[in-house]
């Protein structure tokens, strides 16, 4: 059987220091190939996403993410570090890139001096009483309980204090039986930030993301609306930390990012 090679560049985003951020494989497709090899090269990557872009040569190029276990609806750190690859490695003289997707249709990434502003769609939650979650997802992350619950796509807990984001310890073994994905956000007791907030996905082979765009996508309305600001600062407080810059217009949502190229390579299959 004829082995062919697929480039990819691994891409540290929300960040300018590697090692820190959330890392990202990004693979450059001349031509398609199976979602069920796309599914098999993320799991063997093993990062919170692998994304795949198809060159297209009379459309826009299209974007596809998935996670080590499944295809994603949605997520900002690997569109930040396509467009990141894409821009410098494809069309170094373009400073924008709209990707086609599957689920959220056009994404625009826009290049600046030294960040990435992609325009995301809001997704803002809906308010759900603390007493229709069960208790153990709240004793797995906490001895503080939260004082409300969000549900988009992921389940958000807003917190009193941020200092109970940056002690929690999850339980991670018990969230197992928890299958959505969980924000945890507070407002930032440190005036360089409006709001922190981490990201669990026990579920799907990383347990915690380390910076989430997409998550962002239904906390920032969240605190625009209670801070009264439409240009918001965030900061993911995983171990490897993350910034995020963010506008609100209407119902989309602009949030920048720096990215540096790690890692360049290329896979056999």
């Amino acid at each position: 059987m004829q082995q062919k090679e697929l480039k990819f560049w691994q891409v540290d985003a929300f960040t300018n220091k590697i090692f820190k951020g959330n890392p990202a494989a990004i693979f450059i497709l001349d031509e398609k190939i199976d979602e069920i090899l796309m599914q098999n090269i993320a799991s063997e990557m093993n990062l919170p996403e692998t994304a795949f872009v198809l060159k297209n040569e009379n459309s826009n190029p299209y974007l596809q993410w998935f996670t080590p276990k499944s295809e994603i609806d949605l997520c900002g750190h690997a569109t930040l570090a396509a467009a990141h690859i894409y821009l410098t490695q494809f069309e170094p003289k373009l400073n924008t890139i709209t990707f086609d997707t599957k689920f959220v249709g056009q994404l625009n990434v826009k290049k600046n001096s030294h960040t990435y502003t992609m325009n995301f769609p809001s997704r803002i939650g809906e308010n759900i009483p603390l007493t229709k979650i069960p208790s153990f997802v709240f004793r797995s992350l906490s001895k503080t309980p939260p004082i409300e619950a969000y549900k988009s796509r992921d389940l958000m807990l807003i917190y009193e204090n941020d200092q109970t984001i940056y002690d929690m310890q999850p339980n991670f073994n018990a969230l197992l039986e928890y299958k959505n994905f969980i924000i945890v956000t507070a407002k930032s007791s440190k005036a360089k930030y409006d709001f922190i907030s981490r990201f669990f996905c026990a579920d799907d082979g990383i347990v915690e993301d380390p910076v989430t765009g997409s998550a962002h996508c239904t906390s920032a309305p969240y605190w625009s609306s209670k801070l009264v600001k439409k240009n918001l600062k965030a900061y993911q407080a995983s171990e490897r930390g993350g910034e995020l810059l963010i506008k609100i217009v209407n119902d989309r949502i602009f949030i920048s990012g720096e990215a540096i190229t790690v890692i360049q390579g290329s896979m056999r299959i």
